[in-house]
């Protein structure tokens, strides 16, 4: 994990609670109020989505980006985030 972010190294080392979605790696103020407004505004939802696409890396990133415009990158590191934070604690 050592090429990942401080901010995903956070996310990852403790349990979701009501953490906002822009805790979430990969989630910037810019993209944390799109999804907000969308209804997405607490990272746990996020994950529900995430989860209700099987975690399937395409399905989530293309999901994301139609949501609201992440990029690649940015989808990229949200799923990884969500992954990491998945094998740890489901």
């Amino acid at each position: 994990m050592s090429s990942t972010s401080q901010k995903h190294r956070n996310f990852v080392a403790e349990p979701m609670g009501e953490k906002e979605v822009t805790e979430l790696a990969g989630i910037g103020p810019v993209l944390g109020d799109r999804l907000s407004s969308k209804g997405f505004d607490k990272a746990y939802v996020v994950l529900g989505q995430f989860l209700v696409l099987k975690k399937n890396k395409e399905l989530f990133m293309d999901w994301l980006k139609d949501t609201c415009g992440a990029n690649v990158k940015q989808a990229g590191d949200c799923h990884q985030c969500l992954s990491d934070w998945c094998e740890e604690f489901l």
